[in-house]
């Protein structure tokens, strides 16, 4: 047995499924109930048939075996009126055969005299013909005191009438009849055939008219899918334009950033240097001819012009980028971490899975969102356990920071509203630019923060 093809149902219309599950239903449905149909007609013909014939035999019969209320067997003056009144009769014809049952299976009287005499098994019709039914069965004649008739091989309506008492209409003996049934067949034959066509003409009907329902409600459906794919492939080229929009943007800023960096350093920074040359020579030819306020004045002028150049030059460092095309990304983190590390004085674990094969807007997006979360878990959690996590599993890429602070009691609602610092928020910007999504939660393994960020690389690529 060929297991079901739920992809090629599937594929198949509304109307086409309809059309093959509806049509098993229907068939089904209406072989059952034009079986049913047809067997009932059959039920209600034999019964009334047999009613009417029972109530003519039993007419003619009755009168003449009432000595069975006081006797086991007939007389034999009973048995030949009996014999008379079937042979050469119009009601002769209609009968061929004949049986009078006493209790216990016991033949009294019958047309064939092999069987007067004999007891067979009481048949079910048998037994309920003597609770006082009239019972009948329309070309039966399988059972064993019915081999005479079935040699016949004609059609026969087997009918069994009880024979009651006059004075009492107590059962004293069960008469039954074997009518020729021909056109009883013939009947039956033109009853079932209109039964049947009666069921299929229904369920024809009710086929067409729910075909033309859901013809016309897959139709809609299918206009309306029509105009969902369209709709969703201008979304999709659409999303695509924004995206790449914003990841050209986060591009340029990422140029900008390095040129300010440059500048800084190259202007700013090489200007201080050259003031706090100045200032070195300057204390050199006044050391001895100032001094007190004098004096610290020009110290505190000299520190603050050495602070500000490193302060210059770590923020250039910052916003410069490394060499993002020739490395990979774990060189590019570990670069990251080791800087965070120095100017923190802190330390932080790196633990990268290696992953190949990376576009430099994807490096940039991994080195700026590795870059603001170690410096959010050095402002909140002092630096503790700091860790950096990287997977790659399947198309999803996922780069987690983790601190060992002490998290938060209550999580913000929104933790890249305008309150929190550009960084996040331009952040978020970015990672959304290539499709990806930042998190923010408690570690579930003990106190702490989690900053979590999955891109989809066949969106990013």
């Amino acid at each position: 047995m060929r297991p079901l093809d739920l992809s090629a149902w599937s594929k198949l219309s509304l109307v086409q499924q309809f059309a093959l599950a509806g049509g098993v239903v229907m068939l089904v449905s209406a072989g059952v109930g034009g079986s049913v149909v047809s067997n009932r007609i059959e039920e209600v013909v034999v019964r009334n048939t047999a009613n009417a014939t029972a109530l003519y035999m039993e007419s003619f019969i009755a009168p003449l075996t009432q000595d069975l209320a006081r006797r086991t067997d007939m007389t034999e003056a009973s048995r030949l009126k009996i014999g008379e009144l079937l042979a050469d009769t119009a009601l002769g014809k209609r009968v061929v055969s004949f049986k009078i049952w006493r209790p216990g299976g016991l033949v009294v009287d019958a047309s064939n005299l092999e069987t007067v005499g004999k007891r067979f098994p009481p048949t079910e019709n048998l037994k309920k013909a003597w609770s006082g039914e009239v019972r009948a069965d329309f070309n039966d004649t399988k059972d064993e005191e019915d081999e005479a008739e079935h040699a016949l091989g004609i059609p026969l309506l087997e009918i069994y009438s009880p024979i009651r008492e006059i004075k009492s209409g107590k059962v004293i003996a069960v008469a039954e009849f074997y009518e020729v049934a021909t056109q009883l067949k013939q009947d039956l034959i033109r009853a079932r055939a209109m039964g049947w066509l009666t069921v299929a003409g229904a369920m024809a009907l009710i086929a067409v008219a729910m075909f033309a329902v859901v013809l016309r409600g897959s139709r809609t459906i299918d206009r309306q899918l029509s105009a969902l794919k369209d709709m969703a492939a201008r979304n999709l080229a659409l999303r695509l334009r924004v995206q790449g929009a914003a990841a050209r943007f986060a591009s340029v800023n990422d140029q900008a950033l390095r040129r300010i960096g440059a500048d800084l350093h190259d202007g700013p920074a090489q200007l201080m240097g050259f003031a706090a040359l100045r200032l070195d020579a300057l204390q050199g030819q006044v050391s001895g001819q100032v001094s007190g306020r004098a004096a610290e004045d020009l110290a505190s002028v000299q520190r603050a012009v050495k602070d500000s150049i490193l302060e210059i030059r770590s923020i250039a460092r910052g916003l410069s980028l490394p060499d993002i095309e020739q490395k990979s990304l774990e060189d590019i983190l570990r670069g990251v971490t080791e800087a965070h590390a120095a100017r923190t004085g802190t330390a932080v674990a790196l633990h990268c899975q290696a992953v190949s094969g990376l576009p430099a807007a994807v490096k940039i997006c991994c080195y700026r969102f590795v870059q603001e979360g170690l410096n959010n878990a050095w402002h909140h959690a002092e630096g503790q356990g700091q860790e950096v996590r990287v997977s790659l599993r399947g198309d999803l890429l996922e780069v987690q920071v983790l601190d060992r602070g002490t998290g938060f009691a209550q999580l913000p609602v929104n933790f890249l509203r305008e309150d929190a610092g550009l960084g996040l928020a331009g952040l978020a910007d970015r990672v959304e630019s290539l499709g990806g999504h930042i998190s923010f939660a408690n570690r579930s393994d003990g106190p702490g923060a989690q900053l979590r960020m999955t891109l989809d690389l066949k969106e990013a690529l």
